[in-house]
């Protein structure tokens, strides 16, 4: 199986971005929130399981899930976003695993966003943690989502906390000074990653 690199951070600390700069260098890419798309789109075995635990209601006119219905349910209550984690992260984590196992990418970066959460660490060489100011992330995403602060907040309360991504990581990318910066931040560690992957 490929070195795999668990990427993780925060709402809107720039996950994706960085991943993109790692693929551009010949990292494979392998992205939990894109297989979660893909498992909640029309007539996929998770979406009728979703409607068997949590109603109709949060199925969409064409069948897929109603991501916003269920984020305003799963950021304010507990135990709904546990029931649909125990629906879709087994599913996720199958897929990841295919996805690394199949790749032919010297090492991989594998995107979860609820690395930290999820359990999913034990499963992955390395864990880089993509990290920026509060205040920074919460502008960002009340710029890209339209979602209120107080929204944002309960998102980020619903999550990890900064201290606790920051005390697993082997890796840390800070992100609060644009593009440039964060090349000069990448490039090392994709050659660490390199070594780490012929040697391991």
């Amino acid at each position: 199986m490929a070195f795999a690199v668990g990427l993780t951070g925060g709402i809107g600390s720039g996950k994706t971005t960085v991943a993109n700069l790692f693929a551009a260098q010949g990292a494979g890419l392998v992205d939990a929130d894109e297989i979660s798309r893909r498992l909640t789109a029309p007539a996929q075995p998770a979406v009728a399981e979703i409607a068997r635990k949590f109603g109709a209601q949060f199925i969409a006119a064409d069948g897929s899930l109603d991501r916003t219905r269920m984020r305003n349910l799963v950021f304010t209550n507990a135990t709904a976003r546990k029931d649909l984690e125990a629906i879709l992260h087994p599913l996720v984590r199958q897929e990841s695993t295919r996805q690394i196992v199949a790749s032919t990418a010297p090492y991989v970066i594998v995107v979860v966003p609820l690395l930290i959460e999820s359990g999913a660490r034990g499963r992955m060489d390395r864990i880089l943690v993509v990290d920026c100011a509060p205040e920074i992330q919460i502008s960002r995403v009340m710029g890209r989502s339209g979602l209120s602060r107080s929204e944002v907040l309960a998102i980020i309360a619903a999550q990890a906390s900064r201290r606790q991504r920051l005390s697993e990581a082997d890796d840390v990318i800070h992100n609060d000074d644009g593009l440039e910066m964060l090349s000069a931040q990448v490039n090392p560690l994709h050659l660490r990653y390199l070594g780490l992957a012929t040697n391991g």
